[in-house]
């Protein structure tokens, strides 16, 4: 028999669309089957699951609370266009210390757009790369937008909010950035572990990060027109970038 939430309870998941209602509540939202499937598999901490009569999973006993709700309940505390089957609450997860990073990490300077940002997460989970470290006013990994666009790396990838001058220099890791102008992605040489920094969808990175960057990297175009585009999406940039320093090993 479907539930009834309370109008209250209803504004409280409707307020985790926003970043104030997260930081309060100190949880997020997630939906989709697809997506649910991963969280549950997770370690992440589900407090409340919703999902209509329809929807079953094995896993759903991890949810601290489940609620079977009705269309018209769920139509009401979605944030997509057609809801789907199943909506959770999840607690805000604690990355750990990043005290000896491995391998490749990437640091995202003021990235703000949610798709680029979840596009980066999934490529993070994608190539293995443990720790996201991301500047304060890089877009909110937990907010809905981001999430779906992840497609449920967020449960896996470690997501580090800090000044990035403070966190870059504590890590005494060898750090790179990628430039318009700087040595070919394709023929440097990096040693791991090493950061790699990406920058504003427009703006590039920030002057005081600049200053730390030991290495500037560049994707080259082979486009000798002047009518080339001017510069590529920082999701498609991180791509090659983590394709061609991750892959290089396996070429040998």
């Amino acid at each position: 028999m479907p539930s009834t939430l309370t109008n209250n309870q209803v504004k409280q998941i409707v307020a985790l669309r926003q970043h104030k209602g997260r930081r309060e509540q100190g949880c997020f939202v997630a939906e989709g089957s697809r997506l649910i499937d991963d969280v549950l598999g997770s370690t992440l901490q589900v407090e409340l699951l919703l999902h209509l009569p329809t929807w079953q999973h094995r896993l759903m006993a991890r949810a601290a609370q489940r609620l079977v709700v009705d269309e018209r309940t769920m139509g009401r505390i979605s944030g997509l266009s057609t809801p789907s089957e199943v909506l959770a609450v999840i607690r805000l997860p604690q990355p750990s210390p990043i005290s000896h990073p491995q391998g490749l990490t990437l640091a995202l300077d003021a990235v703000q757009d949610p798709g680029n940002l979840g596009t980066i997460i999934r490529l993070a989970d994608w190539f293995g790369i443990e720790h996201v470290i991301c500047s304060p006013n890089t877009a909110d990994a937990f907010a809905p937008k981001v999430v779906q666009a992840s497609m449920g790396a967020i449960a896996r990838v470690q997501m580090h909010y800090a000044p990035l001058p403070d966190i870059l220099t504590s890590l005494n890791t060898p750090i790179y950035g990628t430039f318009m102008h700087g040595s070919s992605i394709y023929s440097a040489s990096i040693a791991m572990p090493a950061v790699v920094v990406m920058g504003n969808e427009g703006n590039g990175i920030s002057p005081e990060v600049e200053r730390l960057v030991q290495g500037r990297l560049h994707i080259p175009t082979l486009n000798t027109s002047a009518q080339g585009v001017e510069s590529l999406n920082v999701g498609v940039a991180t791509a090659i970038v983590c394709s061609e320093l991750l892959g290089k090993p396996l070429r040998k």
